[in-house]
């Protein structure tokens, strides 16, 4: 059995708030738990800033919608101040295996750097 971390803990719960609908739909919520440096590698490629994604997700989610399905989340504290998160994602038909930083500041963990990469069904999902 895996020691429980708080840090750890802690920003499971963010992340996963990011995963939903109504925290995505919410461009000031979204906002709340970006970190002002961060960028992404999306599963599309793409690069995102902190500006592009937030517009992003507050134009396309639907806050009524359902949620991006998450399995095999683990997470490990790299520094007092930074969290590693890793984990598979399904949604409308794409999975994508994911990895976060999320860095302790004065407002709190924030996620600071996101990737996305994507795998079909005959690829095995992370361990």
């Amino acid at each position: 059995m895996r020691e429980r971390v708080p840090e750890v803990e802690a920003v499971i719960e963010r992340e996963l708030a990011l995963l939903t609908p109504r925290i995505r739909s919410s461009p000031e919520r979204v906002g709340a738990l970006l970190h002002p440096e961060f960028h992404e590698f999306g599963a599309s490629g793409r690069h995102w800033s902190r500006a592009a994604i937030i517009a992003s997700l507050a134009a396309t989610t639907d806050p009524e919608g359902r949620p991006v399905t998450v399995s095999a989340m683990t997470g490990v504290r790299l520094a007092p101040d930074l969290v590693h998160l890793t984990y598979d994602t399904e949604y409308d038909g794409s999975r994508a295996h994911r990895s976060s930083l999320w860095r302790r500041t004065e407002a709190g963990w924030l996620l600071w750097f996101h990737q996305a990469t994507p795998f079909t069904r005959d690829q095995p999902a992370a361990r």
